[in-house]
């Protein structure tokens, strides 16, 4: 089979074309999809925004709820892409068998996981962009300076699908990818600055929270919720693209020894 194709990453004509069909089948299932998105941070943002917010008043020189809603921008664009390109991905991957029917074409897996890709940062984008409107209803922004949040939600989808990708290679089920959310996504939620500043950790773990993607996506949604320019805009996009850029490469490599012979 690695004969009838080009496996080398990089052809936009296939990549776009499994985003599209990504796209279509997500149209019949919208309704639920939405819903599963956006009700857990709308709880949040409803629940702690509102209720412990009463209580905090202010936080980093903005109100709880608008410190709260940046967090859970970053964090909900961060759980869209994960899931999408761990728990579907495999779904199209293994039971579905739907690569072996792409894999017949001229298509390669470098297209295949590249519009795995796109379709995973159009699901943060997606999200990110509900739950902003919805946190503007709630009146925790009010400047136009936050619409530049909704483009970066598309650069966290990316950040977080390429790694996830890696682990969809190297699942053997679906149980696998629970390791990966509570070892790694689950500590990212809570300790990259959601709920509370990071200068509130010891010295050492404020460092070791610098490495992880979370902590630069909120670096750039939470100033401009709050109408201001993120500081070193650069670095945290680098390291967006890094994580991202670095994930997919692998997962093509890997995804290339799993399914061809």
């Amino acid at each position: 089979m690695a004969t009838v194709f080009n496996n080398s990453p990089g052809h936009s004509n296939g990549i776009l074309a499994v985003w599209r069909r990504n796209v279509l089948v997500w149209r019949r299932l919208m309704a639920p999809s939405l819903l599963v998105n956006f009700g857990e941070p709308l709880l949040y943002l409803l629940g702690l925004g509102y209720g412990l917010g009463m209580f905090i008043g202010e936080m980093a020189g903005m109100s709880y709820l608008a410190f709260l809603a940046s967090g859970i921008i970053a964090s909900s664009a961060m759980n869209s892409a994960t899931f999408e390109a761990m728990y579907s991905v495999y779904t199209r991957m293994i039971p579905q068998r739907t690569y072996e029917g792409m894999m017949a074409t001229p298509m390669s897996v470098g297209d295949i996981l590249g519009g795995e890709l796109l379709w995973c940062a159009s699901k943060s984008l997606i999200s990110g962009t509900a739950i902003l409107a919805v946190a503007s209803v709630l009146g925790a922004v009010d400047n136009l300076l936050a619409l530049w949040v909704i483009p970066i939600t598309f650069i966290i989808g990316l950040c977080f699908a390429g790694p996830a990708l890696v682990m969809t290679a190297f699942a053997s089920g679906y149980d696998f990818f629970n390791y990966y959310m509570t070892l790694i996504v689950t500590p990212m939620f809570m300790l990259c600055g959601v709920f509370f500043p990071i200068d509130r950790f010891p010295e050492l773990l404020q460092q070791f929270v610098q490495i992880l993607p979370l902590t630069h996506a909120i670096a750039l949604v939470r100033p401009l919720m709050a109408g201001h320019m993120p500081t070193e805009i650069v670095l945290h996009l680098f390291v967006l693209l890094l994580y991202a850029a670095g994930g997919y490469l692998l997962a093509v490599r890997l995804v290339q020894r799993r399914l061809i012979v």
